[in-house]
């Protein structure tokens, strides 16, 4: 009985790793790995997002007793019968408005870059966080300020006073577009500042090269083709 001359492989024989074979996956396949890193991200990103929309709507309370003590008073007046303005030529009604805007401008920008100095990767979650706590939190600034304010029924407060007595009217947005000056603001300053000092990607690959054939100089004189 003889033996066979190729050798019998080993039982547990791995083949040498192919660096050709691990060149050709393609480059949008996802390892398990890598796909349990990104799940995550995306989990941290929408919890960071729920905390800032929170705490940005949250914030609409400082900015609406910030309306009230800062925003003109509208006088009225009554005669027993109506209820009228005491200055009708005075401009009061429109430094309302134009108190709460300028307010909510200020509150998105600082808004806006704390949530950029925090956070400065940005992401869609984030963005839109920022974005609807700040919608939320100027609703609440309004509907806080008129609370806040004088007495919203005005002819009680008008027969509470008495007859002839000058009284504060409630706090009333006129343009109810202003609710978006918070948002608009946070936003745009949230964006610029993400364009301009936001981290940057670094590209996957370089940029291919043409390839322009030999050129004469390439050769050693006297080696040229047909020489």
């Amino acid at each position: 009985m003889t033996a066979p001359l190729t050798p019998s492989q080993p039982p547990h024989h791995q083949p040498p790793h192919d660096p050709w074979q691990a060149a050709a996956q393609p480059s949008g396949a996802t390892s398990p790995q890598r796909y349990e890193e990104d799940g995550p991200g995306m989990k941290t990103e929408v919890r960071q997002s729920a905390v800032i929309l929170v705490a940005v709507a949250v914030s609409g309370l400082l900015l609406g007793a910030l309306w009230m003590w800062l925003a003109p008073r509208v006088p009225l007046i009554s005669d027993g019968r109506t209820v009228y303005l005491k200055d009708t030529e005075g401009e009061q009604a429109m430094g309302v408005d134009g108190t709460f805007t300028l307010l909510a401008l200020g509150f998105g920008v600082v808004c806006g870059v704390i949530v950029f100095l925090l956070h400065r990767r940005g992401g869609v979650p984030l963005v839109a966080g920022l974005a609807l706590g700040s919608l939320l939190g100027a609703l609440l600034a309004w509907r806080a300020g008129i609370w806040l304010g004088p007495e919203t029924d005005v002819v009680a407060h008008a027969k509470a006073v008495g007859t002839g007595v000058v009284f504060d009217a409630p706090l009333e947005l006129k343009a109810k577009g202003t609710l978006l000056a918070w948002p608009v603001a946070a936003l745009a300053v949230h964006l610029g500042l993400t364009g301009l000092f936001g981290p940057r990607d670094p590209e996957p690959y370089p940029a291919p090269v043409a390839y322009a054939g030999p050129r004469d100089d390439d050769y050693p004189e006297g080696t040229r083709s047909g020489s």
